[in-house]
């Protein structure tokens, strides 16, 4: 099983997307007995690369917020020894 696809949330995989949904109007019998099969392999793959980069740059933007985070407690921390 596949997300919806829509273009517009996988802009990455849109040229498979595309060729995938052609191949099933093209063969509305024949996708049942794997006509489809190569292009459903190659979305995969695609959804799979896209969430890594989704994934990899969810964690550097939780790594930033973090160390901003940090840095703020501490600041906090130094202005309330002070007062």
């Amino acid at each position: 099983m596949h997300p919806p696809l829509t273009l517009h949330r996988h802009p990455m995989c849109a040229e498979v997307i595309e060729a995938f949904q052609k191949c099933h109007v093209n063969h509305p019998v024949k996708k049942f007995f794997g006509e489809c099969t190569d292009l459903k392999i190659k979305l995969d793959q695609c959804f799979r690369q896209e969430k890594a980069l989704k994934r990899k740059a969810n964690f550097e933007e939780s790594k930033k917020f973090k160390e901003r985070l940090q840095a703020y407690k501490r600041e906090m921390a130094e202005e309330n020894r002070e007062h």
